[in-house]
């Protein structure tokens, strides 16, 4: 099995470490529900999560579940011992359950290392697309927790109540990553037709009791989610092409290809969800409404600030799920993007995906202490802050903190070392007098001069980020 692996992660590596792109939707609509928009403010001061893709597909280092839709892309790719045929590989992918023994699973120690380095919530995938439930649900067999998987014998078998637990005991939001569509369904991918793409493959008006069992099925497990996992905040809804009819956007390309309505009934999910969990913010993916209650940007930085709640989900390798040999992001590109993130008002949520054994790769610890000890120093100007403007100019990106009479510049680098030019401008749209500047973990004057205009220009002293050991980013305070 580890040969077949080998083989299956060499032949798939440059082809499934980009899954697909997904375009924010347009037309955003605030919440009614004040709980909701309460709670969205709250999450917006958290500025930095955790993201992680998790499932069997782990044990092959493939692309999560896209290697079982029969589309001609190219994250879909089936190469290796077992891609000759569709029905070969679909049966082998779904054979990783009876071999699925991640025992090095210890969610404490992510907590730690996410915590160190200032991440505030987690998003986890409690189901990804191949339908393989990392929860308890009773609704299929196809599950972490089920006796034909080997770790079903461990006492943290139930991986997504023990990452929620973990995390919530250090005050994490708490987020339940789940895939409307389930590739492994009987009533999504009927068995009487074969599957065709990623949609479901019959057609819901035409055989509606089919499509009600499904709807009654994702019901169900949602329920189970809001029911029995503690303190839930965000419902994080993928698969877009599970949607009504009538929200389809004909602009973007891979909406074109969804043939039916594919309604499971929001209206009816969102009541129950809502009134289990509170305030509950719902995550629909791409379909605008009362129910995507934030954008998320895919693997991409808005060029502007937004004009409502969003998140930028990124990945720290290549790939979403865990890769054999992945290449990590540095410290300093995530910082920076970070940095670009926040200053347009957003959230980065960055993810990691765990191996097989269930730990993650010794090079994501080491990125997120190194975030860490900048984090540590320059946090202020990150959480609880606003888009100010002028946003950015060059190098430099502002923020705005809304619990003091502050505006944070950060002054970038492509390098993970710093030098400072011997003076920095600064075009600020706010006239306000500027009282006092200072250099964020440095204990040292500055000299600086500032007319009405709100141009500021710093004098940096030479050798004072070498004397410090600051990196990646330098944040300039000023008070006005």
């Amino acid at each position: 099995m580890k040969k077949l692996a080998l083989v299956l992660v060499l032949q798939l590596s440059l082809t499934c470490l980009f899954a697909q792109v997904h375009q924010m939707s347009k037309g955003y609509v605030v919440p009614e529900d004040t709980l909701v928009q309460q709670k969205i403010k709250k999450w917006e001061d958290l500025k930095f999560g955790l993201f992680m893709h998790w499932g069997t597909y782990s044990e092959w280092g493939v692309v999560e579940s896209w290697s079982i839709c029969p589309e001609d892309e190219g994250w879909t790719q089936r190469k290796g011992p077992y891609g000759a045929t569709y029905s070969g590989y679909k049966k082998a992918y779904e054979n990783l359950q009876t071999t699925f023994n991640p025992t090095k699973f210890n969610p404490d120690k992510w907590v730690r290392a996410a915590k160190d380095a200032g991440m505030k919530y987690v998003v986890f995938t409690t189901k990804h697309h191949d339908g393989f439930s990392m929860f308890d649900t009773k609704q299929t067999d196809y599950k972490i927790t089920s006796p034909k998987t080997p770790f079903s014998a461990n006492p943290k078998s139930n991986v997504t109540k023990e990452i929620f637990k973990a995390f919530s005991k250090e005050n994490f939001m708490i987020g339940a990553y789940f895939s409307k569509p389930d590739w492994h369904s009987e009533n999504y991918w009927w068995p009487y037709f074969p599957p065709k793409d990623r949609n479901v493959n019959y057609d819901p008006a035409k055989h509606p009791e089919q499509w009600q069992k499904f709807k009654d099925f994702t019901y169900n497990q949602i329920s189970e989610l809001m029911t029995d996992y503690g303190k839930v905040d965000i419902l994080w809804m993928d698969g877009g092409w599970v949607r009504p009819k009538s929200t389809i956007d004909t602009a973007v390309d891979w909406q074109k290809a969804i043939t039916f309505n594919q309604d499971i009934d929001m209206p009816k999910i969102a009541a129950m969800a809502r009134k289990k969990q509170p305030g509950l913010i719902m995550v629909d993916r791409t379909v605008a409404g009362q129910y995507e209650n934030y954008t998320t940007p895919e693997q991409q930085v808005p060029a502007a600030s937004l004009d409502h709640p969003w998140e930028s989900c990124i990945t720290m390798g290549n790939s979403w799920s865990y890769v054999p040999g992945d290449k990590y992001k540095s410290a300093n590109e995530i910082i920076s993007l970070l940095v670009k993130i926040v200053s347009r008002g957003g959230n980065l949520l960055m993810n990691i995906g765990p191996g097989p054994d269930g730990d993650w790769d010794p090079v994501a610890y080491s990125r997120l202490q190194q975030i860490g000890k900048w984090i540590k120093i320059n946090g202020e100007g990150i959480y609880r802050s606003a888009a100010v403007a002028p946003y950015s100019e060059n190098n430099i990106y502002y923020t705005k903190s809304v619990k003091n009479n502050a505006t944070y510049a950060f002054f970038t680098s492509d390098k993970e070392s710093l030098t400072l030019p011997a003076t920095i401008t600064l075009h600020l749209n706010d006239k306000a007098k500027v009282k006092k500047i200072s250099l964020l973990g440095i204990n040292k004057k500055l000299k600086w001069t500032a007319d009405k205009a709100g141009t500021v220009v710093i004098q940096n002293s030479p050798g004072t980020l070498t004397q410090s050991g600051l990196l990646n980013a330098a944040v300039y305070k000023i008070k006005y």
